[in-house]
């Protein structure tokens, strides 16, 4: 009996548990037969004495003999014992070894073909959890595991790097972690549910030391919840698209100029054309012709002027000029233009802002609620006061519909201009919103409402912040 790493073969002759004991059964009796009649003849007229002394040497010789046999199985089960224990503890590196051909050998076979399937089985999973656990911990997407109303549970190099300069993540509250990031991730946990929100790096540049080229970057949130060991948990997992995007903006762009210079084409090639014909009729004195010829052409460079102008006026936006207006009065004005219902009142603190581009903005948001699919009643703006980790804090405007709400792709997509999943769309509506309120050093959010719906959030300094910038 030892331990090795898997079972040995045993001699052909089988001898089982039941045969050894009926042959060491017999062997007791025959000798305690042969001892009797031998002592019956020493002492023939004392069988009382005879007996005893038969019981009496037979008792130890019993003893003896069925402890011979059965102290091996005794120490193999013992074995058995042991070795279950080591695989409870994820051991599986024993093996048993019985030399005997019985009931006990092919009990010890059974638990060495185990061992060896559960070794196997350990060794496959190990190496899927390192391949798994390398590829978490190396995707640049930041994945947080967080226990409900407990300490994260688990974080990866990129959370690492995101949240906490680098260092472990395991063990602390996920409230006093936020404390220290960017008030747009706090802001968009807060709101639920998957969605986009913006870093301003002036903003936490200052507060987290890094060099950065001043550029906001755009993440991506989402989360899912799910029950493991009978305890609720939440996934957070924060992609950056700001790269992505630039990449998408790059392309989109491309496309826009080869719609530019085809349009070009299809306008200038016919007023090219007519200009000839006009110089043509004039010099032979035909005149009669030209009025026509000049309406044409003026109608082609009026739909060309017009065509331009829609994307100079995203290409050069200008620099906001900030007045200081009163919510009531701006929010009066807009409904008069749209139809929308307020959520809520408003602040009694004066907004600074250009009010043109700000109605052009909120426009384009309350048009696009309406056109998601969402009841007109169910289209509504609410302005409250935040505090988004700046000193003075800052108004958050909301426009919430209960439309068909974004796929994550169209999510993803939806403030690179020009990108539209709209037939007739042009694609301005979101991406003119996000420069306008970026150039009032404040930044835009989109979430998906919980029960359907589209939540566009615009995060705008407060009044005294923005008249230092008049002056």
């Amino acid at each position: 009996m030892g331990t090795q790493a898997g079972p040995q073969p045993r001699g052909r002759l089988r001898i089982g548990l039941s045969a050894r004991f009926t042959a060491l059964a017999c062997a007791l009796a025959a000798l305690a037969v042969l001892l009797a009649f031998g002592l019956d003849r020493l002492l023939p007229d004392d069988r009382l004495t005879s007996g005893a002394l038969t019981a009496l040497i037979m008792l130890p010789i019993a003893i003896a003999a069925v402890r011979s046999v059965v102290q091996p199985q005794l120490a193999m089960f013992r074995a058995l014992g042991g070795t279950v224990i080591s695989y409870q503890d994820g051991d599986y590196s024993f093996g048993l070894h019985w030399e005997r051909n019985d009931e006990i050998g092919d009990l010890i076979d059974a638990h060495n073909a185990l061992g060896g399937v559960l070794r196997e089985q350990r060794l496959a999973l190990i190496q899927r959890e390192l391949l798994l656990d390398t590829m978490v911990q190396n995707t640049p997407v930041a994945m947080l595991l967080v226990c409900e109303q407990g300490p994260i549970v688990f974080a990866n190099l990129a959370a690492r790097r995101l949240l906490n300069h680098g260092k472990r993540l395991e063990g602390h509250a996920l409230a006093d972690v936020l404390q220290r990031a960017s008030g747009a991730l706090r802001e968009a946990l807060e709101r639920g549910g998957d969605g986009l929100f913006t870093v301003s790096r002036d903003r936490e540049d200052g507060a987290r030391g890094d060099e950065h080229d001043g550029e906001d970057e755009i993440y991506h949130l989402a989360r899912r919840s799910f029950s493991l060991n009978g305890r609720r948990h939440e996934l957070l997992l924060l992609r950056h698209l700001t790269a992505e995007l630039r990449r998408q903006e790059v392309h989109t762009w491309k496309k826009v100029i080869r719609v530019i210079s085809h349009e070009l084409n299809n306008s200038l090639a016919p007023v090219a054309s007519l200009a000839h014909s006009g110089a043509e009729l004039v010099r032979r004195g035909q005149t009669d012709r030209l009025p026509e010829i000049l309406k044409t052409i003026e109608d082609r460079t009026r739909h060309l002027e017009r065509f331009i102008e829609g994307y100079a006026r995203f290409a050069k936006l200008p620099a906001p000029r900030l007045e200081t207006t009163t919510w009531p009065a701006f929010i009066a004005g807009l409904q008069a233009q749209v139809v929308f219902r307020v959520s809520g009142g408003l602040p009694e603190e004066p907004a600074a802002f250009d009010l043109a581009q700000m109605e052009q903005a909120l426009f384009n948001l309350i048009k696009n609620a309406h056109e998601s699919g969402s009841p007109p009643q169910e289209v509504c703006v609410s302005v409250r006061a935040v505090h988004d980790g700046s000193p003075r804090g800052a108004f958050a405007i909301e426009v919430m519909d209960r439309g068909g709400g974004m796929s994550e792709t169209v999510m993803s997509n939806a403030l690179v201009p020009f990108y539209s999943t709209k037939r007739s769309g042009t694609g301005l509506g979101l991406a003119l919103a996000r420069e306008i309120v970026e150039a009032h050093g404040g930044r835009i959010a989109l979430n998906n409402r919980e029960g359907g719906g589209v939540t566009v959030t615009l995060i705008l300094p407060l009044a005294p912040l923005q008249a230092e910038a008049l002056s």
